[in-house]
């Protein structure tokens, strides 16, 4: 699988084999926000896997844009993969830009589903999904920060 390669204006200035994995690169990942008419959050326990970030908690969808995708038709490509989300018009919500382990532009999305709605996990992905309280989320990033992804209260300020 090729991605692309971006510049700090995030326009694309190359590709690459995804195999190579040069953390200098920067890349574009997609991510969907989901929350329920209560305002409650959807989350994700990635797999234990994965090679990055094994076993932690984050937004319930999200992936690298491959060649010939856009930030949307990739997220709804990856909730549809990751937790069986189908028949959805992603909302387009804030553009980051991270710089951590891995260089890359976050483009959000953000939905509001029924909190029954059939969610499917995909095993390979992800480990649970589960509905969050706003509050709950709040005392575990103070109470248990390891639980969750490295940016994560950052996004989780975001849609506040």
């Amino acid at each position: 699988m090729r991605i692309p390669i971006v510049n700090e204006q995030d326009e694309v200035i190359g590709y690459e084999d995804r195999k190579n994995d040069n953390p200098k690169n920067i890349t574009r990942i997609s991510a969907l926000w989901i929350t329920d008419k209560y305002r409650n959050i959807l989350l994700a326990q990635r797999a234990f896997t994965k090679k990055y970030s094994p076993g932690v908690w984050g937004p319930a969808v999200a992936g690298t844009v491959e060649e010939e995708e856009t930030y949307e038709s990739n997220i709804i490509k990856e909730a549809e993969e990751e937790i069986g989300l189908v028949g959805f018009k992603p909302v387009l919500g804030p553009k980051t830009r991270v710089s951590s382990a891995h260089e890359y532009f976050c483009q959000w999305f953000t939905i509001v589903v029924n909190s029954d709605y059939p969610f499917k996990k995909k095993d390979d992905e992800v480990e649970k999904i589960r509905w969050f309280t706003r509050k709950e989320i709040g005392k575990l990033i103070k109470e248990e920060q390891e639980m969750f992804s490295g940016n994560f209260e950052h996004y989780f300020n975001l849609f506040k």
